[in-house]
């Protein structure tokens, strides 16, 4: 049996924050904006998303979990140099990087469906990983700096950008699982409404969910990206990212919605896999906890389709679609 005070499964006070506190002037006005959630220490994925948006004016919002597997030294600094050029909020792990209380473990607030041996090698994962911190002090302390919310304009749609959800750093509500009923839309819209936005773009629960809904009247959008840094569905291995912008992708995206003329998109993140692996391995070798606890969906993705990931509003972008039918997807 578990208690909400395991660490872990704990949500801290100072992880929780009023919805309406997202309801406040945008800090970032941009017409192409990118969230990228959960690159959870993926090198290849960095460079790869450097050279991906390259051609674009795009602005970039790191929404936490952008470290994780990048426990050597040299790998932490890369990183954390990297994405501080851009915006970026702290996730959970970032958020414990930065303190020294055990008390919160991880600080990914584990619902009840994650099992205890999971628990107790993310809790490890980041022991591990804030002893790397500990001798990057500087590092460490803009990590403690960093917000835990920002909000952005893009073509006159107001963006809350969180790692958990509205309401906590480490808040499980746009988990797919919780967006399956009218009790999960409605708290979503309630969530909108509260933080005067129209697309909320979150991750931390580490697989993709998107869904269009109404609130107070008006279409409004949550994309999920999952993670940036690992593969999101069976057989894949690529990442995944949003994309909000006045103007189509002119990249292949994965699905996505049009509001009042904004493009909300999920893109793939495709990275080196091989150097990937390499670097996954010396860091992490067999039978280490993340090993244990990832090595599987880093070679082969995780149980979890396309289909779960588009929710009610959201459609597949026509060029996949094509793809899927004949049979060319990776």
């Amino acid at each position: 049996m578990t208690t909400p005070s395991q660490p872990g499964r704990s949500c801290p006070l100072h992880y929780r924050y009023a919805t309406s506190s997202l309801n406040r002037a945008p800090e970032i006005h941009a017409d192409t904006l990118y969230v990228i959630g959960g690159l959870y220490g993926n090198r290849p994925a960095l460079r790869a998303l450097e050279t991906m948006v390259a051609g674009e004016q795009a602005t970039l919002v790191f929404n936490g979990d952008f470290n994780w597997f990048n426990s050597d030294a040299a790998a932490f600094s890369d990183i954390n140099n990297t994405v501080l050029r851009h915006h970026a909020l702290r996730g959970n792990v970032e958020t414990e990087l930065a303190g020294d209380d055990n008390a919160a473990g991880c600080g990914c607030g584990y619902p009840e469906s994650v099992n205890e041996a999971e628990v107790a090698r993310s809790n490890a994962i980041l022991a591990r990983l804030r002893d790397t911190a500990r001798a990057a002090p500087a590092l460490r302390s803009r990590l403690g700096t960093l917000p835990i919310t920002l909000t952005a304009e893009t073509g006159g749609l107001r963006v809350a950008i969180v790692h958990g959800d509205c309401e906590s750093l480490a808040g499980w509500s746009y988990d797919e699982s919780a967006l399956r009923d009218a009790a999960g839309i409605g708290r979503l819209a309630a969530h909108c409404e509260a933080a005067g936005v129209r697309v909320i773009a979150s991750s931390h629960t580490c697989l993709p969910v998107a869904v269009r809904f109404s609130a107070g009247g008006r279409d409004c959008a949550l994309f999920n990206n999952g993670a940036a840094g690992m593969p999101n569905f069976a057989g894949t291995g690529f990442g995944v990212i949003t994309r909000i912008a006045t103007t189509p992708s002119p990249l292949p995206a994965l699905y996505g919605t049009v509001i009042d003329g904004v493009h909300i998109d999920a893109l793939p993140l495709h990275y080196d896999r091989e150097v990937w692996q390499q670097e996954f391995d010396a860091q992490w070798p067999e039978g280490s906890d993340a090993a244990l606890s990832y090595a599987a969906r880093i070679r082969n993705g995780p149980r979890y389709g396309l289909n779960r990931a588009m929710g009610q509003g959201i459609r597949i972008h026509p060029q996949l679609l094509r793809q899927l039918q004949s049979g060319q997807t990776k």
